[in-house]
């Protein structure tokens, strides 16, 4: 596709986005879709689905890692790179005020109410968000609706996401697609990023960077995967929260726009402040950053092979299927009551039968309504 946007014009569409995109993963990878490949059409459909597969196969949070595949599409290391930082640098000052509010005033006690309401609207705008890439990317092809089907059946079941069956779900659509010669069987797959054990300087910063940096290289797909990661480190192995702290975290980290695992800073502003905050946040990002732009000159060189073509497309089936898993799992912790699920239904039903309400919008009426229904009401 021809370059038709600025390294400036796409900075600043992940500035935005980073600022208002509510919703998590899901929407946010959804809101990219509509965004660059549909409406301003920077981007090809292929592009975009050589960036999710690509997102999916290598650890850490999906929605950064696709922001910083985009950035890289036409404009290299230094488009990866300041599109990322636009991407996370909003809701990482949101989190730093959180933070500071949270440790003045003790707590944030009034967030019960507005996540009550927020909550149920975001399961909303995934399910629309989710429903739109099934509908874009799946097409009739019975083979990527049966890829479909198992990855977000697998999802549900498992409650976690496995990264061996997206590379299953890829080599079985290459091999019906474009069968290989056994001699030319060479699939390109992201390697881990090792971080050593290492404990010879004992201070909290350098543990809060080795914590953060195995969550950011070993937790795949949404950020919110990572959320049972971090409760075992930071409240039971460290100990740096305690159980009210961590769940406030997670809640901070939902009712602020941008990659749902920017609550790595909240948590490490409660645990060491500024510098804590700014360590835990690089720790966790950089991994996902390395792992996006090493392998990515290798799928925009050769992502238009027939071979790697189909591969990307049967991955990308499965990481459609595991996120429409992940609005299930989601939902059944977020749609608690008949309230609630009357919020989803009705947030759904605004974003498809109008463009003119934006995401944010929603956001501020679930918080309003949440509020009012938990003054008011009993649930």
């Amino acid at each position: 596709m021809k370059n038709n946007y600025t390294l400036l014009d796409i900075s600043l569409y992940f500035l935005k986005l980073g600022t208002i995109g509510f919703g998590g993963p899901v929407a946010l990878v959804g809101f990219m879709y509509r965004d660059l490949v549909e409406q301003k059409q920077w981007i090809s459909d292929e592009e975009y689905k050589e960036g999710l597969a690509l997102a999916q196969l290598a650890p850490g949070p999906l929605a950064a890692q696709l922001a910083i595949y985009l950035g890289y599409v036409h404009y290299g290391v230094l488009g990866a790179s300041l599109v990322g930082f636009a991407f996370v640098i909003p809701s990482f000052l949101m989190v730093l005020v959180l933070g500071f509010t949270y440790q003045k005033f003790g707590g944030l006690p009034w967030m019960q109410s507005v996540f009550y309401g927020i909550s149920a609207g975001v399961i909303g705008i995934i399910a629309f968000s989710s429903y739109k890439l099934v509908n874009k990317s799946i097409g009739n092809d019975r083979i990527l609706w049966g890829i479909f089907i198992v990855s977000a059946l697998a999802t549900i079941v498992t409650e976690s996401e496995n990264v061996l069956l997206f590379l299953g779900a890829g080599t079985l659509y290459w091999f019906v697609k474009a069968p290989p010669k056994f001699t030319q069987l060479n699939i390109f797959v992201p390697v881990l990023l090792q971080i050593p054990a290492l404990t010879a300087e004992n201070t909290v910063l350098w543990k809060i960077f080795l914590f953060f940096s195995k969550a950011g290289a070993f937790v795949f797909g949404s950020g919110l995967a990572i959320v049972p990661f971090l409760y075992s480190g930071v409240v039971k192995e460290y100990g740096w929260l305690n159980e009210q702290q961590f769940l406030d975290s997670v809640a901070v980290a939902m009712i602020t726009p941008g990659p749902v695992v920017i609550t790595v800073g909240f948590i490490g502003y409660l645990v060491a402040g500024f510098k804590g905050a700014g360590v835990a946040a690089l720790a966790t990002f950089l991994p996902c950053y390395l792992l996006t732009i090493l392998p990515a000159p290798y799928f925009k060189k050769y992502g238009k092979r027939p071979a790697i073509k189909a591969f990307v497309d049967g991955v990308t089936a499965s990481a459609i299927g595991a996120i429409a898993g992940a609005v299930v799992i989601l939902g059944k912790k977020s749609l608690i009551d008949i309230p609630t699920a009357l919020i989803a239904v009705v947030v759904v039903l605004l974003l498809w039968k109008s463009n003119k309400i934006t995401e944010p919008i929603i956001i501020v009426g679930c918080a309003i309504v949440g509020i009012f229904l938990k003054n008011y009401f009993i649930f």
